[in-house]
């Protein structure tokens, strides 16, 4: 419901703005969304341990290894794979592919352009609270949790490219991977490896290691 208000109210009239303007839109929707979440509920942060200790351990490789991170992998596999099926083996998706390259003909066609980004953002939203929820037992849900999230999910996109499912998939695997190597090898440069790499694409291919091919006028 709150993704429907969102997109209602502020997102449908920028449009036809940059990139770079929905993205600041939104991003300024969260800050101010995560200042009413601390007039609601407080600073003080919450354990949600309860899926975690009710599915147990098990051992894997001489170290204990909690179930719960399992169903978190099988649950990003299950979601990535979902998204490519209905944006590639459906009729949803190619309209939604229609309408992302070329609004006005989109509409000219007859296509309801207001009806699929509505649709669109909603999805996402619904997505963004399922990722949350679910990550939840794996740390304390503190005010400003989700500022890492949103900086690690845009290296993510910047790596992999935007609108390519398959480098979403790869940046966020290489993200996770560099990120645990750090942690355990250089602790202090955790972040500024997920950045240097970030930076070093950006220098070789600035739309993403896989981002999808745009047209051009000549």
């Amino acid at each position: 419901m709150l993704g429907v208000i969102i997109e209602r109210v502020i997102l449908r009239h920028m449009y036809a703005q940059d990139e770079v303007l929905i993205a600041l839109a939104t991003f300024g929707i969260f800050l101010i969304l995560e200042d009413v979440i601390l007039l609601v509920f407080g600073v003080n942060p919450y354990f949600a341990y309860q899926p975690m200790a009710l599915l147990g351990r098990v051992p894997m490789g001489g170290i204990s290894r909690d179930v719960y991170s399992f169903t978190l992998m099988a649950l990003a596999c299950v979601v990535a794979f979902s998204c490519w099926w209905g944006l590639t083996r459906t009729k949803w998706g190619k309209l939604i592919s229609v309408v992302i390259y070329d609004r006005e003909i989109s509409q000219a066609m007859g296509i309801n352009v207001s009806m699929v980004y509505l649709i669109v953002f909603v999805i996402g939203a619904g997505l963004g609270a399922l990722g949350g929820a679910y990550v939840a037992p794996t740390l304390s849900v503190a005010p400003g949790f989700g500022i890492d999230v949103i900086v690690m999910s845009f290296a993510v996109v910047v790596i992999g490219g935007m609108g390519s499912i398959p480098g979403a998939l790869i940046g966020a695997l290489m993200v996770g991977i560099l990120r645990a190597v750090a942690v355990h090898k250089m602790p202090e440069l955790e972040l500024f490896v997920v950045f240097a790499v970030m930076a070093g694409v950006l220098i070789i291919r600035p739309e993403g290691l896989f981002a999808p091919a745009k047209a051009r006028t000549i």
